[in-house]
């Protein structure tokens, strides 16, 4: 037991100090990527980090001449829009791209190495792929050479296609949101990479595959918090932290880009699931909106699949007034009104008593700080609220067998007067939540 608690004592230390320098970043609720509908993307050879020290060999696509990225930049493109992806290949190996949900996909030079799936590019060699986005949604494209091993080796990215309408991710009102992340998880057998890397591609059986390491957005926790960009994580570029205000509205655009499917569990409330493979959960396309959505407290992700599912907080159901008001104060934005003035249902244990972790601002209250022993707390000057989102298989929250860390982040509840914006983080700078505006 005692163990136990440790582990849990470590979690909650690593993540809330980390969660803290996660935070600050430009600009939260917005994907980061590269806008078309033109894109060339080149097939190459790189290293990524894992929290625990590790190096990993993997293949990936980067943004023309551009670093490689694992996962592959993020294409974003408007609904209608006529696509084209040209792949140059550096590999030794054959290469190829497929789009699932994009019909009437087109090559050029057709035919001049035609593989089980699409055209396919060889070593040094460059082909043209050309579609029109005709579906908004969210989307996968990986290889389709070789795929056993090739996803695995981490050539794969996402597809976003946004409809006319901004704020929406269809061309519903169901869809509208305030804020959206992306949530692209994969997993990785470094026993595969290595072999590969050492030029042994004779003994790699992937019927063996064994994955050690889980990623959201191509990190492992808890470097999926830190911002985006960072230069020690050259190959790695996107983060996964998500935030918001009371009573607004997440996109949630959750791809299965391996091989195993991940119980993506998000702490807080349900969230519901408006469209899957980017087709919105509609019984008369085009004309009934998301009738046929669902709630979900765990996204079950499905290997290939894309889900789409908005998820919104606003303290409802908790039976206290999570702001500490009194029964006649005024209201807060999207407050839930049946908790307004209702009391903390319980005494919180003197000081002596309690163990502080360093986001407890001193108070249960969203906004509100609390007196603190000398030393203790301080991360939380704004007093936000912060819920575990993570896979509910529990191998999956290690990095090569050392917890915490794999498919994990932290949504972060931002109080209602308090800015969602933060300056980018300088060198030498000490990242605290609520910073000079911080979130």
């Amino acid at each position: 037991m005692k163990g136990k608690k440790s582990k849990v004592a470590a979690l909650g230390a690593m993540v809330l100090l980390l969660l803290v320098a996660g935070s600050v970043q430009a600009m939260p609720g917005v994907i980061d990527g590269i806008n078309g509908p033109a894109f060339t993307l080149t097939a190459k050879s790189g290293y990524i980090s894992t929290p625990e020290g590790n190096s990993i060999f993997f293949w990936g696509f980067a943004n023309g001449d551009g670093t490689v990225q694992y996962p592959g930049p993020t294409l974003i493109v408007n609904q209608g829009d006529p696509v084209t992806v040209t792949l140059n290949n550096t590999l030794s190996v054959d290469v190829s791209i497929v789009f699932p949900g994009q019909g009437q996909v087109t090559t050029a030079p057709a035919g001049a190495n035609p593989g089980l799936l699409t055209e396919e590019v060889p070593p040094g060699g460059t082909v043209v792929y050309s579609f029109t986005a005709a579906h908004a949604g969210t989307y996968l494209y990986h290889s389709g050479t070789q795929t056993d091993l090739q996803i695995d080796m981490g050539l794969f990215g996402a597809l976003i296609v946004r409809p006319a309408t901004a704020k929406q991710a269809y061309d519903h009102p169901d869809s509208a949101y305030d804020w959206e992340y992306l949530f692209l998880l994969s997993e990785m057998d470094p026993n595969i990479h290595r072999l590969v890397e050492r030029g042994r591609m004779d003994e790699v059986d992937t019927t063996t595959f064994f994955p050690a390491y889980w990623f959201i957005n191509g990190r492992c926790a808890p470097d999926t918090m830190f911002p985006p960009f960072v230069g020690w994580l050259p190959t790695q570029p996107y983060n996964c932290m998500p935030m918001m205000k009371p009573g607004e509205r997440i996109l949630m655009r959750v791809i299965g880009a391996g091989r195993s499917l991940h119980p993506f569990h998000h702490h807080g409330n349900h969230a519901r699931v408006i469209a899957r493979d980017g087709r919105l959960l509609e019984s008369v396309m085009g004309g009934s909106g998301a009738d046929l959505s669902y709630e979900v407290f765990t996204v079950q992700s499905v290997p290939g699949q894309t889900v789409d599912a908005i998820f919104t907080w606003t303290g409802e159901g908790l039976g206290w007034d999570i702001y500490g008001h009194a029964p006649g104060d005024p209201m807060e934005p999207n407050e839930y009104p049946d908790d307004h003035g209702k009391p903390f249902p319980v005494l919180l244990p003197e000081k002596g008593d309690l163990a502080f972790g360093g986001f407890w601002s001193g108070s249960p209250f969203l906004g509100a700080l609390g007196s603190l022993p000398p030393g203790e707390g301080g991360l939380n000057p704004m007093g936000g609220f912060a819920y575990m989102w993570h896979s509910h298989t529990e191998k999956e929250m290690t990095n090569n067998d050392i917890f915490p860390g794999g498919l994990m982040t932290m949504l972060i509840i931002v109080p209602p007067d308090a800015p969602m914006l933060a300056p980018p983080l300088e060198q030498g700078d000490k990242p605290i939540m609520g910073k000079e505006g911080g979130n």
